[in-house]
């Protein structure tokens, strides 16, 4: 590893001396020759990354970010931002789900911003979510990008702690996505989900299910390589436990997971993204060795 990588400058600051978490992480990527770098990295409170990996070679940065604390509380705010450059190509994941904890009043936010550059590529694949009960948590998600940028992200979301039997009987999450391209709102999604509301039970809702999931392939390549063929071979995938939907719409590829399973509706994504990423990147998959640990 070049010795100006490991030297690279990090701003930190202490997190405030309360009982609430503010935290917020910055990253930079950019394109230099053959090799996207991390350029940027600051972060305020319990919010960091790991050293960058090149587990594909050079052409794609991989960070792990990483919330020491292991699981967010009422009155926590964590925010991250990311800006990737021209041609650079990054790839985000988290070591395990992150956890929301039952509040005794205040609400959570965790709020992740992105901006991706001209040609540049961004993947947000992060190892899920647990919503215990009693929580009052909000998650929003924006994503800036260029005409020619192409984007990769999910989110499984589980209601209650299921291994501890624990339904998800009191609280409420909200949730927001966003993806903007040059300037123009392409995909706006709200879900707000409290735990005595009929569209956790019915049919047309989460059907008694614990576990929700989407996925997202945002890239102008949609329109051409995602052809009838590739759609189906996408419709074709099926997860060991649960219902899958997927949809193509003017640049973007849809998959929605509803059942019982975080590890189906993870390995289901991992497959869809696996089958996705070359057409529209033209490199072969290759999953996070974290994953695995």
């Amino acid at each position: 590893m070049p010795d100006a990588e490991r030297t690279l400058p990090e701003t930190v600051r202490a997190a405030p001396a309360s009982a609430q978490w503010q935290a917020r992480l910055s990253l930079g990527f950019m394109h230099d020759g053959p090799r996207t770098t991390l350029t940027r990295r600051a972060h305020e409170g319990p919010l960091v990354v790991q050293r960058p990996l090149y587990p594909e070679g050079e052409r794609v940065c991989q960070c792990i970010i990483v919330h020491p604390p292991g699981g967010i509380a009422g009155g926590d705010e964590l925010r991250l931002d990311v800006d990737v450059g021209p041609d650079a190509h990054a790839q985000l994941t988290t070591p395990g789900a992150a956890k929301w904890y039952r509040s005794l009043g205040n609400r959570a936010l965790s709020r992740a911003s992105f901006r991706i550059a001209s040609r540049a590529i961004l993947e947000w694949l992060p190892q899920g979510t647990i919503v215990f009960n009693g929580a009052l948590a909000d998650a929003e998600y924006r994503v800036d990008c260029a005409s020619d940028a192409a984007f990769f992200g999910w989110d499984v979301v589980c209601l209650g702690r299921t291994a501890a039997a624990e339904r998800f009987a009191q609280g409420q999450w909200r949730q927001r996505f966003e993806i903007w391209r040059d300037g123009v709102l392409i995909w706006n999604e709200r879900a707000i989900l409290e735990a005595d509301a009929g569209v956790l039970a019915s049919p047309v809702g989460l059907n008694d299910c614990a576990v929700f999931g989407t996925f997202v392939t945002m890239s102008s390549a949609v329109d051409t390589v995602v052809d009838r063929a590739a759609l189906d071979a996408c419709r074709a995938l099926m997860p060991t436990q649960g219902d899958v939907t997927v949809t193509r719409l003017p640049s973007i590829l849809v998959a929605r997971y509803r059942g019982d399973s975080s590890e189906a509706a993870h390995a289901y994504f991992v497959a869809l993204w696996s089958l996705i990423r070359p057409l529209v990147t033209g490199r072969a998959a290759v999953p996070p060795r974290i994953w695995r640990t």
